[in-house]
């Protein structure tokens, strides 16, 4: 029962087991693509607005699953990241919108449209 509470306060401590997984596999890399990685990395914190830890980590060890296959093939990371490296975030993101804050507001948004209508 403390677990439960403590997770409520901290966070789930299966999210920090694989971030901690996460790391430890970046740390692999070589250099290049291990900078590579942070960078996109550090752009999905302050642009990917992921408020949930699981669908954070999920696209964050989908990213570390495409750079680590990058790696041992050998490609060059323009390859992979293309020309606009921020168009690449963006997109990647993009898959990840279940765990945006905004899809929240969105909801709440349409639900107040719907209720306005209902009561005209």
């Amino acid at each position: 029962m403390a677990a439960k509470w403590i997770e409520l306060v901290t966070g789930s401590f299966e999210d920090k087991k694989r971030w901690r997984r996460y790391k430890a596999r970046k740390e692999q890399l070589p250099t290049s693509y291990r900078t590579t990685i942070e960078g996109i990395e550090r752009y999905f914190m302050y642009a990917g607005s992921i408020v949930k830890g699981d669908v954070f980590m999920q696209m964050l060890e989908d990213l570390a699953d495409l750079i680590e296959r990058a790696a041992t093939d050998g490609t060059p990371i323009r390859d992979i990241v293309g020309e606009d490296p921020v168009e690449f975030a963006d997109a990647f993101i993009a898959n990840y919108a279940d765990g945006q804050w905004i899809n929240k507001e969105r909801k709440r948004l349409n639900d107040a449209i719907d209720q306005s209508v209902d009561e005209a």
